[in-house]
C-alpha cells in the first residue's frame, strides 16, 4: 500500500463510497453537516502535535493557497449533500464522472502544458454516460443533478490545486488548513443559514454517531492519504478512479435505501458506461507504466 499511489487513491475512494450514504442516513441539511465534518476533522488534528509543528513551517504563501482550496472544498461539500438531499445518493455520487471531463478542460489551460488527446477521449467517454443518468432520473431529481454537476466542477480545480501543493506541502498541515478554513467561512456565515433553512442545533446521538464515522474514517483518513498518493500519480489519474465512488455508492445505496426502485434501468446504464471508461484508462495505463509526476 505505501509502494503504491494508485492502491492509496483505490482505498481513498472506496472509503468516499460510503460519503453519500452517510449523508443520506444524516438528517441534518447541508450546511450543518458540512460545518460538523469539517470541525470534527480539525479537532482531531488539532490533538496531534506533530501537524503544530508542521503548520509552524509552512510560509505565509502557502497557508494562503491552502486556504483558498479549502473555501473550494467547502464549496464543492455544500453542492455535493445538497444534491443528496435534493436527489438521492446515487444520482449525487454519479454527477462525480464529470470530474474528468471538467479537468481535462480545465488542467491544460491552468498548469500551462499541452491538451492530451488521451485524456480527452477518456473524459468524454463519461459524457453519454451521464446523459443516460439524466434520462433515467425523475423529475425532481434535476435540481439535485445540476447542483452535483457543479459540485464535480468544482472538485476539478481544487484538485488542481492540491496536486500542485501536495508534491511540497506535508498532507496534514494542508488538511488542517483546508478544513480550517471552511469552518471559519461557515461560522462567519452562521446569521444567514437560517435564510438558507439552516441551523446549528446539536445533531442527535444517531446523527453524531454517523458525522463521527465521516469525518474520521471518510474524510480525515482518505483526505491526507489523496494528498499523499497525489506526489506520484497524475491529477487527471486520481479523478479518473474516482470515478469508482458511483459504482461503490450505487451498489450501497441499493441495499440500504432501495433506491433503484427510484431510478430507471437506462441510469445503471449510465453507470455501467462510466465504469466502461474507468477501465480502459486503467488497461491504457497498464501497458505504460505512470512514473512519477512532478509539477
Amino acid at each position: 500500500m505505501r509502494r503504491s499511489p494508485y492502491l492509496q487513491m483505490h482505498l481513498c475512494v472506496l472509503l468516499w463510497g460510503f460519503t453519500p450514504i452517510l449523508g443520506k442516513l444524516i438528517s441534518v441539511s447541508a450546511i450543518p453537516l458540512v460545518f460538523w465534518r469539517m470541525l470534527i476533522v480539525c479537532a482531531c488534528l488539532a490533538l496531534w502535535r506533530p501537524v503544530w509543528r508542521q503548520l509552524a513551517q509552512l510560509p505565509l504563501r502557502a497557508i494562503l493557497a491552502c486556504s483558498g482550496i479549502g473555501l473550494l472544498v467547502t464549496l464543492h461539500w455544500l453542492c455535493f449533500y445538497a444534491a443528496i438531499k435534493l436527489a438521492n445518493a446515487s444520482v449525487a455520487a454519479t454527477c462525480m464522472a464529470l470530474g474528468p471531463v471538467f479537468l481535462a478542460l480545465l488542467e491544460p489551460r491552468l498548469s500551462g502544458r499541452r491538451f492530451n488527446g488521451k485524456e480527452l477521449l477518456l473524459a468524454f467517454l463519461a459524457v453519454p454516460g451521464v446523459a443516460l443518468v439524466v434520462g433515467g432520473i425523475p423529475g425532481e431529481m434535476q435540481e439535485g443533478f445540476w447542483l452535483g454537476v457543479l459540485s464535480a466542477l468544482i472538485a476539478a480545480v481544487f484538485s488542481i490545486g492540491n496536486k500542485r501543493l501536495a508534491t511540497d506541502l506535508p498532507a496534514l498541515a494542508m488538511t488542517a488548513i483546508e478544513m480550517a478554513t471552511g469552518v471559519c467561512a461557515l461560522t462567519l456565515l452562521l446569521p444567514f443559514w437560517g435564510n438558507l433553512g439552516a441551523n446549528l442545533a446539536w445533531p442527535n446521538p444517531a446523527d453524531s454517531a454517523f458525522l463521527l464515522v465521516l469525518a474520521i474514517v471518510c474524510t480525515l483518513l482518505p483526505f491526507a492519504l489523496s494528498l499523499v498518493a497525489l506526489r506520484q500519480i497524475s491529477v487527471f489519474s486520481a479523478m479518473l478512479l474516482v470515478n469508482l465512488e458511483p459504482v461503490y455508492a450505487v451498489f450501497l445505496a441499493a441495499i440500504l435505501f432501495d433506491e433503484q426502485r427510484q431510478l430507471d434501468a437506462i441510469f445503471y446504464l449510465g453507470v455501467l458506461t462510466i465504469l466502461a471508461a474507468v477501465l480502459l484508462h486503467a488497461w491504457w495505463r497498464r501497458e505504460k507504466p505512470p512514473a512519477a509526476i512532478h509539477q
